[in-house]
């Protein structure tokens, strides 16, 4: 079947176990997606979209029960359960092998198995890695072939022998003769797994067909296992954007950004600054693959191909680079459909009088109910962004790393770690607060989440934090990235306080500044705050008061935050708390002191 014993050896025990209709070898050519496009919409498992309003793109609906990642069904199975740490879901892989390859038995039975080599990052490039799905769902194939680099070419390499991770998917819903095939076939939510086998470099996917639970180059892959491997080889996978800074004197920067979900990565990914003559272009929106390189600089990729993105919210007024980004050959997830056969989602523009649901229903305007899924999707290449800087396939050197959260007090709009060990703190201790819009009995508590990773970590974090030191003492201090705490979101009697959007080019410009060491900031206990009077704030629309609000640090807020964060720790690590957590932890609290 290929040239490959190992990947061939793999195949046939899958056919034997699995036993599909029939195998396909995606090969990554475009006529081999159209052709399986065409064949999804004579189906009805696909809805083309007019192609004068958007050209060559398609229109997925899943099942009600199928509609996001499952955390709670998403496992690190190792031999150990430290390995996995306190933030993983864990089985022992001796445990859930052997149950889960008895749900793959015949589970394929009617469909056809794809087989998907694929490469995370640039195909031949030595901070990619490769890997192959097989999957029976037509949906993961069309998706992977946009957010991975597919076909022939990844196949010549593992041919030659380089490894690849194995990856394994089905919708757990075999088809018997006769049997009708549901619109989108799943399994049952206690019938889902999500397993990442760090240990073996493996994951195994049964039930869902939905986003980062089956597209497994994903989250499971360039996040989870690839967390596990750069571990061992010395490097980070994070979940970060990396966006291109161009200044008016044509000064180039780079810089990441981490932020939990619902902190405007993608629209920060995608900013189009305010400040004049200053130019932004998307590296990637979702994750980074960083590395110490010979020069002793930190450089990034970003391992995908595409965006898989959220459609709420997203509008001209929000995010033009996203919208152009999704004109044509894009697949929209559990959005509602236009009467004349375009998309439609909240956010995007007024409310049409009548729409079809994300369910297939007829919806009118004088309804209460939602036409389309709160976490509806859009899957695109990232060549459809006309932002797209032209480095996106190459390793480009970080000068900053962005933390963050949705904080409406406390947290000043930006502020600089001290040194690189108070950013892992800054890291460490990030989160949103929690909001009415969640219902949730902790309202006004903050959810943490540790470099945006806290689902996404593959292995132990106490050990993921120090990984994080032990990659920093592979150059000097004066060469690493700078790292930065931003929050766009201080609030004054419920309104936000600072613009946003394109007005944080404002911040960024200060950010830039202070990878070259200028002089124009404060220090504080919390780190180093913009002197105002060096902020370029020249035509910007606010009141100046809500200036000195947006930077106020006040000493009460932030004794309560210390407990909180001293709880958190506690609450995670417990006596296994990092060395270097507990000394920030103490320099913070003696800076106040002061």
């Amino acid at each position: 079947m290929t040239k490959n014993n190992v990947l061939n050896a793999w195949i046939d025990e899958l056919v034997e176990h699995t036993n599909p209709e029939k195998v396909i070898i995606w090969t990554g050519d475009q006529s081999q997606y159209d052709s399986l496009s065409e064949e999804l919409v004579k189906t009805g498992k696909a809805i083309r979209l007019n192609p004068k309003k958007r050209p060559r793109s398609l229109l997925f609906r899943s099942d009600p029960s199928d509609v996001a990642r499952v955390e709670k069904r998403t496992f690190i199975s190792t031999t150990d359960k430290i390995t996995a740490g306190p933030t993983n879901n864990w089985i022992s892989k001796d445990e859930l092998m052997p149950l889960m390859w008895k749900l793959y038995k015949g589970s394929m039975k009617g469909r056809t198995m794809y087989v998907i080599p694929f490469s995370m990052g640039p195909i031949g490039l030595d901070m990619s890695r490769l890997g192959v799905e097989v999957t029976d769902s037509p949906y993961v194939a069309l998706n992977m072939h946009i957010m991975t680099r597919t076909g022939n070419e990844v196949l010549e390499l593992i041919e030659k022998g380089n490894e690849f991770v194995k990856c394994l998917h089905s919708v757990g819903y075999p088809l018997n003769p006769g049997d009708e095939d549901p619109e989108w076939p799943c399994a049952p939510i206690e019938q889902k797994y999500i397993t990442q086998f760090p240990e073996e470099r493996m994951i195994w996917s049964y039930g869902s067909g939905y986003g980062g639970n089956a597209l497994l180059g994903k989250k499971c892959f360039a996040l989870r296992i690839a967390s596990a491997i750069a571990k061992d080889e010395g490097w980070l996978a994070e979940h970060m954007l990396i966006l291109k800074l161009t200044s008016p004197e044509n000064k180039v920067k780079y810089i990441t950004g981490a932020f939990p979900s619902a902190c405007g990565k993608t629209n920060l990914a995608m900013i189009n600054p305010t400040l004049k003559d200053w130019k932004a272009e998307t590296l990637g929106d979702d994750i980074a693959w960083l590395k110490i390189h010979e020069d002793g600089y930190m450089y990034a990729i970003n391992p995908e191909a595409g965006f898989f993105g959220v459609t709420s919210g997203t509008s001209y007024k929000s995010n033009p680079i996203a919208m152009e980004s999704i004109k044509h050959d894009t697949i929209f997830t559990n959005v509602a459909l236009t009467d004349d056969g375009d998309v439609w989602w909240e956010g995007l523009a007024d409310k049409p009088d009548h729409l079809i649901d994300w369910h297939g229903n007829d919806w009118y305007k004088t309804m209460d109910t939602r036409p389309d899924h709160p976490n509806a999707r859009f899957t695109a290449p990232l060549t459809n962004c006309p932002s797209l800087a032209k480095e996106y396939e190459t390793p480009v050197p970080i000068s900053a790393i962005l933390f963050g959260g949705r904080r409406p007090s406390t947290i000043p709009l930006i502020h600089q770690s001290y040194n690189f060990e108070h950013g892992i703190f800054i890291g460490s201790i990030m989160g949103s607060e929690i909001t009415a819009a969640t219902i949730d009995e902790n309202i006004g508590k903050v959810r943490r989440d540790p470099f945006a990773m806290l689902p996404f970590i593959g292995y132990n974090i106490s050990d993921y934090i120090n990984h994080w030191l032990e990659v920093s003492r592979q150059t000097t201090k004066e060469k690493l990235p700078k790292i930065f705490f931003i929050n766009w979101f201080r609030k004054e009697n419920g309104k936000f306080l600072w613009p946003g959007f394109g007005e944080n080019s404002r911040i960024l410009k200060w950010v830039l500044e202070r990878t070259e060491e200028k002089q124009n900031f404060i220090e504080t206990p919390i780190g180093i705050l913009p002197d105002i009077k060096y902020l370029d704030l020249n035509g910007l629309n606010i009141d100046k008061s809500n200036i000195k609000k947006v930077f106020d640090i006040d000493k009460n807020e932030w004794l309560v935050e210390i407990e909180s964060i001293r709880k958190y720790f506690y609450d995670v690590f417990g006596e296994s708390i990092p060395i270097i957590l507990k000394e920030q932890l103490s320099q913070m609290i003696k800076r106040f002191e002061k």
